[in-house]
């Protein structure tokens, strides 16, 4: 089997390079070579927002290509019309943010979208995904493979949201937990994310599958539970109200990574629905593995994870959480 991986040097790339190499494939990797890729493929460098930024691949024949862009859908257009041809199918790694918000709790891929167009340049991160859907489909169309993907937590993460509970935990004391421990929520380990794509795009599987854990996989309390448990068990996760640390105007999501709470942020986020692609073979791995994967990935890089750029470093500051404890 040949891949051509766009991207494959950082976090879901990564792993999608990495599970395509252990299962003997040729991978080759095209990127912009801030970062080095895993041993063992091809790599050829280009950028993709640049005259003649794709030349590399002017030539070359694969069975399958693999796209993780998040930026203007104009990429997308222009890379899958180039490959149409030449490739036989094209997966792209999309999100469950092109569903129009709120998204209901259970909602499934036949949802309401938001706009997007495959001409665009860069407007949101919800648009461009979709308009990106688009571009991929009108070049590719039932060879096409959208995979909605919901958070995505486990090694490699350059977004910083499992790290950074797993370094504050490792901290140890008193940590705000924000409540209830039982809230469910949805996320999918990026080896998981890795495996599903590749074994559907072989299996020839086609159009749109939201991908995340099922409701109920996990919940706020076993991820902290697991994070505490897993860097030492110094932390003492202190349980509070979410009406109390939303009044302090601590905001979900940021300055408590992971964390929605119960309301329609929360079941767009954490309540769509997975039966299509629990049809189509996903499983997934114990939260106590994906935490403890990640604190191992972190130990080895020494504690500091890689923070995209154009993500803000998520998480609580101390003495804001000091306060809201009342130390």
């Amino acid at each position: 089997m040949k891949l051509l991986m766009l991207g494959g040097t950082e976090f879901v790339g990564r792993a999608i390079t990495e599970d395509a190499l252990d299962r003997g494939w040729e991978v080759t990797v095209f990127h912009r070579g801030h970062h080095a890729p895993p041993g063992g493929v091809t790599a050829v460098h280009g950028d993709r927002t640049a005259p003649g930024g794709l030349d590399a691949l002017a030539e070359g024949e694969w069975d399958l290509v693999v796209d993780t862009w998040g930026g203007a859908p104009t990429a997308v257009r222009d890379s899958a019309a180039l490959l149409r041809d030449r490739v036989g199918r094209y997966s792209y790694v999309s999100s469950r943010s092109v569903y129009a918000y709120p998204a209901p709790a259970g909602l499934d891929e036949d949802g309401p979208l938001v706009g997007g167009s495959p001409d665009a340049d860069a407007t949101s991160y919800a648009e461009d995904k979709r308009g990106a859907e688009l571009a991929a489909l009108d070049a590719f169309g039932d060879r096409t493979l959208l995979v909605r993907a919901g958070l995505i937590l486990g090694p490699y993460e350059n977004v910083g949201r499992l790290p950074w509970w797993l370094n504050r935990t490792a901290r140890g004391g008193p940590v705000l937990a924000p409540g209830p421990r039982e809230l469910p929520i949805q996320y999918i380990d990026v080896r998981d994310l890795a495996r599903w794509t590749l074994d559907a795009s072989v299996a020839g599987r086609c159009g749109a599958y939201n991908l995340v854990s099922p409701v109920g996989h996990a919940t706020m309390g076993s991820l902290l539970d697991a994070c505490a448990a897993t860097t030492g068990g110094r932390a003492d996760l202190r349980w509070t109200d979410p009406d109390r640390i939303q009044e302090a105007g601590v905001q979900p999501w940021t300055d408590l990574p992971v964390w929605a709470p119960a309301g329609e942020g929360h079941d767009s986020m954490h309540g769509g629905s997975v039966a299509k692609a629990l049809a189509a073979g996903l499983t997934c791995r114990p939260v106590e593995e994906t935490v403890a994967d990640t604190w191992a990935w972190l130990g080895e890089i020494g504690g500091t994870p890689p923070q995209r750029p154009d993500r803000p470093a998520p998480g609580i500051d101390a003495a804001r959480e000091a306060a809201l404890l009342g130390l």
